[in-house]
Formats: structure tokens, sequence, C-alpha cells
């Protein structure tokens, strides 16, 4: 047994739809529950993080293969442009 309070505009509209579709206020209530708990057990299982970011990876990438690699020989040279003037 499980007691809830809603506020009024959402009283009025349980009471609304329970009328219209001639059944009671507590299966629209457990029908609600049931597709909420479903919803958010498919949500879980749709997409990993790696899917949900895959669109953005590499998307401004520079074109260059190997900066992870020669960043250290980048610096270098950047600084002895930046001395040599």
């Amino acid at each position: 047994m499980l007691s809830i309070r809603l506020d009024e505009n959402t009283q009025n509209q349980l009471n609304f739809l329970a009328q219209q579709k001639h059944i009671s206020k507590s299966k629209i209530i457990k029908d609600a529950l049931t597709y909420y708990f479903d919803m958010t057990k498919n949500e879980s299982k749709e997409k990993t993080p790696y899917e949900l970011g895959s669109e953005f990876f590499g998307k401004y990438s520079s074109g260059k293969d190997d900066l992870s690699t020669t960043y250290k020989q980048k610096i270098k040279d950047k600084i002895n442009a930046k001395n040599n003037h």
C-alpha cells in the first residue's frame, strides 16, 4: 500500500483521465510507473558512453597523425624559432 500527495492540477488531470478512459486511478498510476521503469531501463542499455560521444571524437581533427609522438620536438622548434628572432 502506498499513499502519495498530488498537487491539485495533477490530481484534476488524473481524475479527468480516469473518467475519460473508464479505468481506475490506481491502474493509471501503476501503468505510468511500469512505463517509467521500462524507459529508464532502456535508456541505460541503449548506448555506452563511448557511443554517446562518438560523433564528437575527431570532429575538429588537425589532420596530423603524429601529434602525440612528436610534441616534444614541436615545442623545441617553437622555442628555438622564438629565441632566434
